[in-house]
């Protein structure tokens, strides 16, 4: 049987967890209840990091400062798995 490492949550898992929990709290309650809340997070997080990184170097390539891509980026990214949009709202 294999040991998999302990899943750390970064700031973008911590992030997610504090908008999801206020802002989808239903579907915070399911994958509570299926035992699939941190997993999702920890999925939501690396996504958003590997995005935001490929997204960055694209965007320096395309002449952005790398604080200007960086932020771009993340404008770009964060509601695809971070900030996503409150249950009582369309999607």
């Amino acid at each position: 049987m294999t040991q998999s490492a302990p899943i750390t949550l970064t700031q973008y898992g911590r992030m997610a967890e504090k908008h999801w929990r206020e802002f989808r709290p239903n579907m915070v309650k399911q994958m509570e209840a299926t035992g699939e809340l941190l997993g999702m997070l920890y999925e939501a997080q690396e996504k958003t990091k590997d995005e935001m990184a490929d997204l960055t170097q694209k965007l320096i390539r395309e002449n952005y400062t790398p604080d200007q891509a960086h932020r771009t980026a993340w404008e770009m990214v964060r509601e695809r798995y971070i900030l996503l949009t409150p249950e009582n709202l369309p999607a």
